[in-house]
């Protein structure tokens, strides 16, 4: 099994890195994590993790389009991992999927590999612990840089920084493998229709056409 070690690019951070990885040869994964990796000091410790590091794989981002900017999930991924692919590169698709189809999409646009975070919160396996209000279940979900984290990882929000994202109370899913296999059937049933023998091929043969909704909403907005 691969581990992987998340970490930052302030000073000090590449010797903490350092340390960490030699006493844990395990890890074969290095995250920088950075909300906007353009900046020339991000890549100049990006270049010094990689000669510390020559075999492991690291993971760099957040890198979205050429103008420094925001963009949609769906076109950062297929502006990105269209330059990425051409250097040998891979591509996570980090955010907005909301269910199967999502997930179908981000492949379809060329990502090697998609985060899920708020479709995999709320069951068992998920952290937090299990809250009851009104005699139904629910768990808390919150990001790594909201006030809720920042308050129990790190003693509170520090001064020259401001939280980002909230803290909502996710219903109880249960056991995540029934949503683990409605994800992997989704994928299949995606590659099934545009013809792709294999999830690689996805990206090679999927068109994608602008729509006013995505679900069908006949018998109700649930289904």
């Amino acid at each position: 099994m691969h581990s992987e070690r998340g970490g930052q690019h302030g000073e000090g951070d590449l010797e903490k890195m350092v340390a960490i990885l030699t006493a844990v040869p395990e890890l074969h994964f290095i995250c920088v994590d950075v909300a906007n990796g353009y900046s020339e000091h991000f890549v100049n410790f990006v270049k010094d993790v990689r000669r510390k590091f020559p075999t492991h794989t690291i993971m760099a981002g957040n890198v979205v389009t050429g103008e420094m900017w925001a963009s949609d999930q769906l076109s950062a991924v297929l502006e990105c991992a269209d330059a990425a692919h051409g250097l040998g590169g891979h591509i996570i698709s980090d955010g907005g999927c909301t269910c199967p189809g999502d997930v179908s999409k981000a492949f379809g646009a060329g990502a090697d590999f998609v985060m899920l975070g708020g479709m995999l919160a709320g069951h068992a396996e998920s952290g937090g612990e299990v809250i009851e209000k009104s005699g139904k279940k629910y768990k808390l979900f919150y990001g790594m840089s909201s006030d809720t984290a920042m308050k129990k990882h790190a003693g509170g929000v520090a001064e020259y920084r401001a939280s980002e994202g909230k803290t909502v109370e996710v219903p109880f899913k249960g056991p995540v493998d029934a949503t683990v296999r409605d994800v992997l059937g989704g994928v299949r049933s995606s590659c099934t229709y545009v013809g792709a023998g294999k999830l690689k091929e996805l990206s090679r043969r999927t068109t994608f056409i602008r729509v006013t909704q995505q679900l069908n909403t006949v018998f109700g907005n649930d289904s």
